[in-house]
């Protein structure tokens, strides 16, 4: 059975532990996609994820996993694995932040959660229920690791979806920048305001606009 071994807040702590702030460093690589999904009235109502891990985490992970079929791992073999790192994400507020008309929005916990193993990687999907349904004129939405133990990267195609969202929204992505160049000095002062609580991670932010007119 999969233990905490490899649940993701898990490393983040450990390392933290061992390099502490000021020497943070990447230990996760993280392809993100997410899905904005909206009510038939039009109003927002939560954000899906889907995070697939990097080679390393995905290998070691899977020790932890007792499977049937070698190579196969089906979603109930996860699930153990599933609910450890879902659950577990809520100390580092699932690393998804809004704001809805410059309003800090909140989000329930985690809810149809599983994980996936496809072309040699694993991928936790989960949806983050809105405290409250909003229907805001901007809303904004930050992906990323206060801590930079874990580094995100938009996945490069469809990275963002709006789902069942007015045909007036219109959605802006922007991608983590590079470090060291004029983007990612810009986007250390982020529209959260991240960066002035001492978050390095912010400074490396995947941010989605979404304007609804």
């Amino acid at each position: 059975m999969a233990t905490a071994r490899y649940c993701l807040i898990s490393l983040l702590l450990v390392g933290a532990w061992l390099l502490g702030p000021t020497q943070a460093h990447p230990d996760v690589w993280i392809i993100s996609t997410s899905e904005l999904i909206y009510a038939p009235d039009g109003s927002l109502t939560g954000v899906r994820h889907a995070w697939t891990f990097d080679d390393m985490f995905t290998r070691g992970a899977l020790q932890e996993v007792e499977n049937k079929t070698k190579g196969v791992y089906t979603s109930e073999e996860l699930a153990p694995l599933a609910r450890i790192n879902a659950e577990s994400l809520k100390e580092f507020g699932y690393f998804t932040f809004a704001k809805a008309d410059g309003k800090r929005a909140k989000f329930d916990e985690p809810v149809d959660y599983f994980m996936e193993y496809r072309d040699g990687a694993l991928t936790l999907h989960f949806t983050l229920p809105l405290n409250a349904p909003v229907r805001p004129k901007q809303f904004v939405l930050e992906v990323f690791d206060p801590t930079s133990f874990t580094d995100f990267k938009f996945a490069e195609k469809q990275p963002v979806m709006l789902i069942g969202a007015p045909a007036s929204c219109k959605l802006d992505v922007q991608r983590t920048p590079m470090a060291g160049s004029p983007g990612a000095k810009a986007s250390g002062q982020t529209v959260l305001d991240h960066g002035e609580d001492g978050d390095s991670g912010a400074v490396f932010t995947n941010r989605i606009t979404v304007a609804c007119p």
